[in-house]
């Protein structure tokens, strides 16, 4: 079987622009990751479902389609055929599946993933009561963290509390002096509990649950929520709304764009570069504020729209600080790309070839700083994306300079479309309604946030309830890369090769 065919097995989906939805029994579960992984596809999230029957699901992408396979799962059939040796990414993903509903996929790792004794080892929170839960002791596991022996090699642990403010999660360095042979990570320490809070709020309220997934990607999770609601509601977002909502998502970009930069600059020894781009961020969020009604925004995006408007001067004002932010952020390259101390730290460092990139299924910036170009605003563009004509930026070595170099473009690429929106923003209405979704009916909303494509599969429930929400972070596929990137490096490089991903932890807590 070729992907075409599951392409034309398959029936249109709500929500993101392309999307399509099959339905495969065992059989077929396996052979159609292997046909969509020769045709180039990606898996882009894996998750197991209880309500209403269980099921495993898993989101593929291509050139030009969102394909949701499902495979419903029989009571007395808990497992599913496991497919992580196709797409290693998938690997995670179903570890954390079976923490959450007990689903497990064969051949699959059978270490916890999301659990971390916060819960009774038969306790499964989208499958059992919450009084299993309260009934049993958790007890500390003796996780299994994979050892390299010979001669020299040492294990450094770090975290998982670190020595900042930044969210938890333990590093397991196997090193020969400064060398790394191995890293392995764990995440997932936090527990939010997001997946099963979702199964609490209503349908109109799972925005704001939403936008807090991870709070830097606020614009992103509550715009890729809105989207599948709405497709659901079958409510046309105005295009004033459409507008906004491309401006809150640039202006979101930046902000985290600048961030990284000064941070990048720091872990290389270069303070001034963090002082110079923490001074533009803070410029920047509070141009934000003043045109789109605060400096994080995450209640901005609401179903049928936009929860604020935006005044011609204040927008007008935004442009001409992105333009400002952008003349800044062209000298501080050019110090970075001249500066000896700077280059050395950045070229050859924390490399991910595109073939490897190609293998663990790399996604969004750092998949573009390793040669590919796949980017949700202009492979798969809602609007007004679809009239924008998002250049995107790819570069082919894949170090900590490639990762730099992405950075600044995409930084660029978002002043100017910041500057287009602004100038074209149309008028009219801020939000529509829409009817009450259909009962068990499925949407995918599909945005390309800074990191990545965010992703959310929502399901409608009885009385205007959530029956099933998933998120999904790129940090998913792109945590893995981080182990191999690091590998032959010295362990001071860590902090600058980790951040040239910065990655979300937050993410990972579902």
């Amino acid at each position: 079987m070729t992907t075409r065919k599951w392409l034309d097995r398959s029936q249109p989906l709500a929500g993101a622009p392309g999307a399509r939805a099959v339905d495969v029994v065992a059989a077929e579960w396996r052979q159609c990751a292997l046909d969509l992984a020769a045709g180039s596809s990606r898996l882009q999230a894996l998750w197991t479902e209880c309500t209403h029957g269980p099921a495993a699901r898993a989101l593929y992408s291509g050139a030009n389609f969102l394909l949701l396979v499902t495979l419903p799962l029989g009571a007395a059939e808990p497992e599913y055929p496991g497919i992580a040796d196709v797409f290693p990414a998938a690997a995670r993903m179903q570890r954390a599946a079976a923490d959450l509903t007990g689903l497990r996929a064969s051949g699959s790792d059978a270490r916890p993933w999301l659990r971390h004794a916060a819960w009774p080892a038969d306790y499964r929170p989208l499958a059992t009561s919450m009084e299993a839960a309260l009934s049993g002791e958790p007890r500390a596991d003796d996780y299994a963290f994979v050892r390299v022996t010979g001669d020299g090699v040492h294990e450094i642990p770090v975290g998982p509390v670190h020595a900042g403010i930044i969210e938890p999660g333990h590093f397991r360095f196997s090193v020969v002096g400064e060398k790394v042979l191995r890293l392995e990570e764990r995440l997932g320490y936090v527990h939010k509990g997001i997946e099963q809070l979702f199964a609490r709020t209503p349908l109109i309220e799972g925005h704001r649950l939403a936008a807090r997934v991870s709070g830097d990607s606020a614009v992103a999770y509550s715009w890729a929520y809105c989207q599948a609601l709405e497709a659901l509601a079958g409510c046309d977002v105005p295009p004033r709304a459409q507008w906004l909502r491309a401006l809150a998502l640039e202006a979101e970009r930046i902000a985290n764009h600048l961030g990284d930069l000064g941070a990048l600059g720091n872990d290389a020894g270069f303070a001034f570069g963090l002082a110079q781009f923490s001074r533009l961020k803070e410029l920047w969020l509070r141009a934000t504020q003043a045109a789109l009604g605060g400096r994080y925004l995450n209640d901005f995006v609401v179903p049928g729209g936009v929860g604020a408007d935006a005044e011609p001067r204040r927008t007008a004002e935004l442009a001409a600080c992105a333009r400002t932010v952008e003349t800044e952020a062209r000298l501080l390259r050019e110090i970075f790309d001249e500066h000896a101390g700077v280059r050395d730290r950045f070229v050859g460092t924390g490399i991910v070839t595109a073939d490897l990139a190609t293998s663990l299924g790399l996604v969004g910036l750092a998949a573009r700083a390793s040669g590919h170009d796949y980017d949700l605003r202009a492979d798969l563009p809602c609007p007004p994306y679809d009239g924008l004509s998002v250049r995107k930026s790819v570069r082919p070595e894949g170090d900590v300079a490639a990762r730099v170099a992405v950075r600044f473009d995409e930084l660029f690429e978002s002043v100017r479309l910041v500057a287009a929106l602004a100038a074209e923003l149309p008028s009219g209405d801020l939000r529509a309604g829409g009817t009450i979704p259909t009962v068990g009916a499925t949407a995918v909303g599909a945005i390309e946030g800074w990191r990545g494509p965010v992703l959310v599969a929502l399901t409608a429930g009885e009385d205007g309830a959530i029956r099933r929400c998933h998120p999904h972070d790129p940090s998913w596929q792109n945590w893995p890369a981080l182990e191999h990137a690091v590998i032959g490096n010295i362990v001071p490089d860590f902090p600058l090769i980790n951040k040239s991903f910065n990655l979300s932890y937050s993410g990972h807590d579902l």
